[in-house]
């Protein structure tokens, strides 16, 4: 486990993971339950770098039954899911406690928003930066380098460390032509 940058701290048999243990995978997810003959067996929860955490029962290292559930306590639903859909963009911190007051614009689920590095992109598990093409977690640890779909996604969509809106073509901007006008 250490030569791929993995850790167990648990019960073992015959060198093998089995009974309760945590094992940590290099990204920083770590499995916390039951393990059996070297694989997550039984109850056992996954929690993700990011603070989200699936929570699944487990056979021969299959997920057979599970939940998950978001870093800010939404939860998934399979059926009749109405979070984020075309009707509510509201964030789920906003369904919960209510939106901002007006000039309060909150750009991300989390309030105040993240600091992004400079040059880098916010992606929603770290923060990208484009010459290097690697995602770091917000702790600075690293987590992947992005293959070309990744970055263009990222470049195109997340919210980057400069001032420029994502996504708005200034020539159609309602307010570049409000400003346009008031200098006329």
């Amino acid at each position: 486990m250490e030569f791929i940058g993995s850790s167990y701290r648990g019960d073992t048999k015959n060198g093998r993971m089995e009974g309760q243990g945590e094992y940590t995978f290099p990204t920083g997810t770590k499995y916390v339950g039951e393990t059996r003959d070297g694989m997550f067996h039984g109850k056992g929860v996954l929690h993700f770098s990011t603070g989200s955490k699936y929570e699944a029962i487990w056979e021969n290292g299959i997920a057979k039954q599970g939940s998950f559930t978001f870093a800010d306590g939404l939860q998934y639903e399979e059926k009749d899911w109405d979070y984020c859909n075309g009707y509510d963009r509201r964030f789920y911190s906003e369904r919960c406690n209510g939106l901002r007051p007006a000039g309060e614009s909150q750009m991300t689920d989390v309030h105040p928003p993240r600091v992004i590095p400079d040059g880098c992109y916010d992606c929603a598990d770290g923060f990208y930066d484009p010459t290097t093409r690697v995602v770091t977690s917000y702790a600075g640890r690293f987590l992947r380098n992005a293959d070309d779909s990744e970055h263009e996604w990222i470049v195109r969509t997340c919210r980057k460390a400069w001032d420029e809106v994502v996504g708005v073509d200034p020539e159609k901007s309602v307010v570049a032509k409000s400003e346009e006008s008031s200098t006329k």
